[in-house]
C-alpha cells in the first residue's frame, strides 16, 4: 500500500502527510547520503496521536517520504507563501538547504509527472474518499493535518517557533466557531507557546479540502518537535515528554468533533 489507513466512526479524519520514510530504490540511488538520513520527516506521529484509535477517528498516513513527493503540495508546485522561501512537490533541499540529489541527478518535468501519478494521486484519492464517506454519514466533517517540525529551522522563521502553529488558511479552511472552539482549549493551558495563522497557514490540504461553505473544516496544527522526540539524530521518541502534550491534543481534537457535531 501507498498509505496507511484506518477507518473510523466519528466525524474527524487526521492526515499525517510527511511521517512517510520509504524513498523508492531508483529514486534513493540518485540521493545524497544527507538525504538518505530523511531528517525533515514528520517523525513518531502516528505514536504521538496513538489516542485516535480510542477515539474511533480515521486516520491516513503517508508510506512514502516527502524527498519521493510532498504530499502536502499542489500538483501544480505553486508556491503556497509567495515571496517566502519554501520547499517544493519534489524538495530540491534539505530545510537545511542540503541537496538532495547528487549532481547531475536532479528530476525533471518527466519525474514530476511520473511521482504524482504514481505517489502523490493515491492519497488524495483516499482523502477526498474518506471525507466523502464521513460527509455522508455525519453532514459535517473534521479534518486535521497533522505536522511537525524541528523548534529552530532558520531558513523559514527567525528563533524558535511556538510550540503549537494552528493554520486555518487566515479563516477559508475552516468556521470561524471550529477554530474558537479549539483555541479556547488551546488558551486554557500555560505549558505551551501558540500561535494562529502565523508563520504556517496550512498547506495544500488544508487549503485545498477545507471548505467551510460545504461542511468540510480543515485545520492544520504544526507543532515542535521538542514537544515529544529528540530533535537531533536519531530523532528518538520521548514517551514521557509526548505525555505531557498528549492529552492537550486529544481535548483539542474533541472540542472540534463536539463543534461539528452540534
Amino acid at each position: 500500500m501507498d498509505f496507511r489507513f484506518n477507518e473510523g466512526s466519528i466525524a474527524l479524519l487526521v492526515s499525517m502527510p510527511h511521517v512517510g520514510t520509504d524513498i523508492p530504490d531508483d529514486i534513493a540511488a540518485r540521493l545524497t547520503p544527507q538525504a538518505l538520513q530523511k531528517a525533515d520527516t514528520d517523525w513518531h506521529l502516528r505514536e504521538l496521536y496513538g489516542f485516535l484509535s480510542e477515539m474511533d477517528a480515521s486516520v491516513l498516513s503517508a508510506r512514502w517520504s516527502r524527498y519521493t513527493i510532498d504530499l502536502n503540495r499542489p500538483q501544480e508546485d505553486t508556491n503556497l507563501y509567495p515571496g517566502q522561501d519554501t520547499t517544493g512537490l519534489l524538495p530540491h533541499d534539505t530545510f537545511h538547504r542540503e541537496p538532495l540529489y547528487l549532481a547531475g541527478q536532479e528530476p525533471d518535468a518527466a519525474d514530476v509527472q511520473r511521482r504524482v501519478q504514481r505517489y502523490w494521486a493515491p492519497y488524495h484519492r483516499q482523502l477526498r474518499a474518506e471525507l466523502d464517506r464521513l460527509l455522508r454519514v455525519h453532514g459535517a466533517v473534521v479534518l486535521w493535518d497533522a505536522h511537525s517540525i524541528a523548534s529552530h529551522v532558520p531558513r523559514f522563521f527567525d528563533g524558535k517557533l511556538p510550540d503549537l502553529n494552528f493554520g486555518t488558511a487566515d479563516g477559508a479552511s475552516c468556521d470561524a466557531g471550529l477554530t474558537s472552539a479549539v483555541m479556547e482549549v488551546a488558551n486554557g493551558q500555560q505549558d505551551f507557546t501558540l500561535a494562529l495563522n502565523g508563520r504556517f497557514k496550512g498547506g495544500h490540504i488544508t487549503r485545498h479540502y477545507g471548505q467551510p461553505q460545504n461542511r468540510v473544516h480543515a485545520i492544520q496544527l504544526e507543532m515542535c518537535q521538542c514537544l515529544y522526540m529528540d530533535e537531533a539524530s536519531p530523532f528518538g521518541y520521548r514517551p514521557a515528554v509526548a505525555a505531557k502534550v498528549q492529552p492537550l491534543l486529544r481535548q483539542m481534537m474533541e472540542a472540534a468533533v463536539t463543534w461539528v457535531q452540534r
